[in-house]
This record gives C-alpha cells, sequence and structure tokens, in this order.
C-alpha cells in the first residue's frame, strides 16, 4: 500500500507504504533534498548508489537518472518527505543574497548532508500538515518554508553553494557512453536528448553518427541483447529481469524477445 500525499502541490511530499516497491526509474528535474522519516531510501545511478534510513538526509542533484527502491525495515514502515528545490526560486536567493553563481557544479550528484537538530525540527514542522491534509499550507506559507530548507542547508554546509546555484545550461556530455550505461532506463528518448545536453534534433543527429541507427531502435537492440546475454549466460528468469531493461510488460518483451531471436526467453534458460 502507497499513500503519498502533496503538503505543497508540486514541491513538498510525503510518502508512505508498508510494503517493498522499487520505482524502476526516477528522473529528477530539480534539485531535491529527502528526509528519511523512517525505513531505507536508496537511489542508484550508473556511477552512485546511496541509501538512508530514519533520521538521514539526502539531497539530490537537477536532471538525475537513477533508480529508487523504497523499503520498509522491520518494526517501522517506509516514509519520507521529498522536497524540491525549483530553479526560480533558487534564482530569487541568489539575488538576495547576492551569491555569485555561474560556476558549474562537478561533485557528487547525491550528498548526504549531516543530520542536526535544526534541519530534523524543520522537517518536523512539516508533519502537521500530513496528520491534517484537511488544513491545506498555503503556497505563501509553503514557499517560505522551502526557503528555511535551504538556508538551513546552507548553514550546515556552506560548500552547497556551488551544488545549489549551479545555473548553467548541460553542457554536450559523452553520448556513447552515457547510452551505453544508462540503455536500461524507460524513459522518453527526449529525456535522453535532454540529459545528455542536446536539443531532440542534435541528439538524433549526433546519436545516428555514432551508433549507426536511430535511438529507439537501438534502444530495442541494447535491451534484447543484454536480455539474451542474462538469460542465456547468467540463467537470469525473464520475469526477474524484463522490468529492470526498459520493458513494461513481460508479455510485451516475450514477444519482441521471440521476434528477433526465433525463440521465447524461457527457450534460452540452460
Amino acid at each position: 500500500m502507497t499513500n503519498p500525499t502533496e503538503i505543497l502541490p508540486g514541491v513538498i511530499f510525503y510518502s508512505y507504504l508498508a510494503t517493498k516497491r522499487k520505482e524502476k526509474v526516477a528522473f529528477l528535474e530539480h534539485n531535491t533534498l529527502v528526509l528519511q522519516v523512517s525505513g531505507r531510501f536508496t537511489m542508484e545511478t550508473a556511477n552512485q548508489k546511496v541509501s538512508m534510513e530514519r533520521g538521514q538526509m539526502l539531497l539530490i542533484q537537477k536532471n538525475l537518472l537513477g533508480e529508487i527502491t523504497k523499503t520498509p525495515l522491520e518494526g517501522e514502515d517506509y516514509q519520507t518527505i521529498v522536497i524540491r528545490l525549483e530553479e526560480n526560486l533558487l534564482r530569487k536567493i541568489a539575488l538576495e543574497e547576492q551569491i555569485e553563481t555561474g560556476e558549474k557544479y562537478t561533485g557528487s550528484p547525491i550528498i548526504l548532508v549531516p543530520g542536526n537538530d535544526f534541519l530534523l525540527a524543520f522537517f518536523q514542522s512539516l508533519l502537521p500538515y500530513v496528520r491534517h491534509p484537511e488544513d491545506k499550507v498555503t503556497k505563501e506559507v509553503g514557499m517560505l518554508k522551502v526557503k528555511e530548507a535551504v538556508y538551513l542547508l546552507l548553514n550546515t554546509m556552506p560548500e552547497l553553494t556551488k551544488f545549489l546555484f549551479d545555473f548553467s545550461e548541460p553542457y554536450k556530455i559523452d553520448l556513447e557512453k552515457f547510452m551505453l550505461s544508462n540503455f536500461h532506463y524507460n524513459i522518453p528518448v527526449e529525456k535522453f536528448a535532454q540529459l545528455t545536453g542536446r536539443s531532440l534534433a542534435g541528439f538524433k543527429r549526433d546519436f545516428q553518427k555514432i551508433f549507426g541507427m536511430a535511438p529507439r531502435q537501438w534502444l530495442l537492440e541494447r535491451r534484447l541483447a543484454e536480455a539474451r546475454h542474462l538469460i542465456e549466460k547468467k540463467n537470469k528468469k525473464p520475469s526477474a529481469i524484463y522490468l529492470d531493461l526498459g520493458f513494461e510488460s513481460l508479455s510485451h518483451f516475450s514477444h519482441t524477445f521471440k521476434k528477433k531471436f526465433g525463440k521465447a526467453p524461457t527457450e534460452w534458460l540452460a
């Protein structure tokens, strides 16, 4: 069971669940602050895996693609509070505080934030809105709370200035390396273009030069090849891998696999 609540629509969220649930893909468009009230939160990208439990906090960089696992632990359900730190608000704070911006942040995209009484008290102040959803927080009060979170983060870790106030445009990254690491994520081609710092037209043009085919065709071919390798060489069951390879249903995966290789996935098992 899962019962997410929007404390401030589109900005502050509360999430609850009582059984394990794996969200295959998370694309975080904004810098995001997460407090783990209970249970375990894990985020894994192509280059990093970070977990946290009760009372811990994570700051996640904007435009990040990864896999999130939400796990209740023994004796406690999974509960978390998530705050989107939208760029418009961060730009306003930068202007008010005369913070120098423009420098590209190159550090870790996921940071464990040290807990302290001030940050924990801040998150505790949001819980009454979870317990009393009928008493909606106004947008003005909600944005003040988000602003408070930013100032508390900077007070706790002044070095986060570069992280939070990086307003530079995404630069073109190594498309081949990125796609080989992230092909299994089930997201639109438009998102892949954005994540590599390209327009959709530019992405398709560069992709064709590198891989010799269109993105959607390559993604399907690459996922099927990986599936065959996992089934044939690693003895993985089709039902255990189809979601991790970007297929939305087992039946669609099986049909596509058989069309490509001439036999159903289960027929390749040793």
